[in-house]
């Protein structure tokens, strides 16, 4: 029988098919197989038997004393490095992802400048651009007079080399998706070159004590492109988001071996490259109305609290099925709250089209936001608004009732601060009745025990 000449590997499951299909047999992903040159299959007795691997050699736990190059290398961002856990960790791989245009480059870039500024080595490579555009957009953001060292290339083994035979506190390679080894023929961006770079550069990384980050695309429906095992090749995995014309970015780590990933680092975009959000919740509430629609919700980003104004328009629908449609909040969730809202209250919203707008390009994914936006679908539906200098948060059970949310006296004293007078609860803070005031914050607690509640009590049309 003759031997394949090649295979068709499928990019989203790495799975492996003799002939080419339309569908991936395995994962059912249309359009995902691509050819690739079949590697013979290597015969698991023949290798244990020539096998020349060594006894390891173990080592006791409290024998074992931290390297000198375990410090941790600032990035000249205080929340990113709090988010790291510290830093940047000499030897570390990380991997940041986000949308085209959100400022991944601009950000590397920066940390890049700013490691360089420090009197450390640190290497800039791209595959993207040429040294002359990186220049150029560095001249934009004022980082000219560093000693970044720049360079351009595609080649996985060009970058494992230098990162190898070089001494650099931090190398920069942007983005993954453009690199290729010599060895193997598919193009750039498939699951091969993708795992094999990577692993790569990893096996670079580790043995130079190089920190090594690397910028990764995304695919449309917001998942890095490439295979899973490269995120779980690396050492930290970061996600830029936010709106890419304006407004607020926020860094998430989805996976963190030197820190906690409870943590978000908010920056603002401006012309001088991203900067550190001195007061993100009085950015975010700087041009609201106060119309009916409109809730203030008390939101937490990591550990941080976060003012951030949620919107809603409710109108009748024109067609037989009623549209939901929700920018920032979960549509899933979205349309449970609703059933819960007609369920348990007298609003009728099964001819009414329903939108949400998390104001600023945020994408929330506190449960503390059902109640507001519940309390939003309802102000507008009923043409009332809230009263004036009233925070709301709260998760929103089946049965209609408010459960009590993570972390409420930082909520409430971030709402304090920026002149908000009292605050819509859940009825127990921690296990306990929720006082008339929040200790120094003076912010007066409304507590509510279930949704119905809540409309009648602040929204005094809502159940007529």
């Amino acid at each position: 029988m003759a031997k394949l000449k090649s295979v068709y590997i499928c990019q989203n499951c790495a799975a492996a098919s003799p002939k080419w299909s339309g569908r991936c047999p395995e994962c059912g992903a249309w359009n995902s197989l691509i050819e690739q040159p079949a590697t013979e299959p290597a015969r698991g007795g023949h290798v244990l038997a020539k096998s020349r691997g060594r006894p390891l050699t173990s080592q006791p736990l409290s024998s074992i004393t931290p390297a000198a190059r375990s410090r941790r290398l600032p990035t000249g961002f205080g929340e990113i490095d709090q988010l790291l856990g510290g830093g940047l960790v000499p030897g570390s791989v990380v991997l940041l992802a986000g949308q085209p245009g959100i400022g991944k480059s601009t950000l590397v870039l920066q940390l890049a400048a700013h490691v360089a500024a420090t009197g450390q080595t640190a290497l800039y490579v791209s595959g993207e651009e040429s040294v002359e555009q990186i220049h150029l957009r560095a001249f934009r953001l004022g980082l000219g007079s560093s000693g970044l060292q720049l360079a351009a290339s595609t080649s996985a083994d060009d970058i494992a080399a230098t990162i190898a035979g070089t001494e650099n506190a931090l190398v920069v390679v942007d983005s993954v998706q453009t690199l290729s080894l010599d060895q193997l023929s598919s193009a750039p961006g498939t699951i091969s070159q993708i795992t094999n770079a990577a692993n790569l550069l990893i096996r670079a990384a580790k043995r130079a004590g190089s920190c090594v980050v690397m910028i990764g695309h995304v695919t449309k429906e917001g998942g890095i492109a490439g295979p899973k095992i490269l995120e779980h090749a690396v050492d930290v995995v970061l996600q830029l988001e936010g709106d890419r014309y304006g407004g607020l970015k926020v860094v998430r780590a989805s996976k963190n071996r030197y820190g906690s990933t409870n943590e978000a680092a908010l920056l603002e975009m401006t012309d001088s490259g991203l900067l550190p959000a001195d007061n993100p919740s009085a950015i975010l509430l700087a041009e609201r109305l106060g119309s009916d629609g409109s809730i203030v919700m008390a939101t937490i980003e990591g550990n941080r609290p976060l003012l951030v104004e949620i919107q809603a328009l409710v109108t009748p629908t024109h067609f037989g099925y009623p549209k939901r449609t929700a920018s920032g909040f979960d549509l899933n969730r979205l349309n449970v709250l609703i059933a819960v809202i007609e369920r348990r209250s007298r609003l009728k919203l099964s001819d009414k089209d329903v939108f949400v707008n998390v104001v600023g390009g945020l994408r929330l994914q506190d449960p503390a936001a059902d109640l507001a936006v519940c309390m939003a679908v309802a102000s507008a539906a009923a043409g009332r608004k809230l009263a004036d200098a009233t925070v709301v948060f709260g998760e929103v059970g089946l049965s209609g009732e408010i459960r009590s949310v993570p972390k409420p006296d930082l909520r409430i004293e971030e709402a304090a601060r920026l002149g908000f007078k009292q605050a819509v609860t859940p009825p127990t803070q921690t296990g306990r009745p929720s006082s008339g005031k929040s200790g120094k914050a003076k912010v007066a607690l409304q507590p509510v025990r279930e949704l119905r509640q809540a409309f009648n009590q602040f929204l005094e049309s809502a159940g007529k």
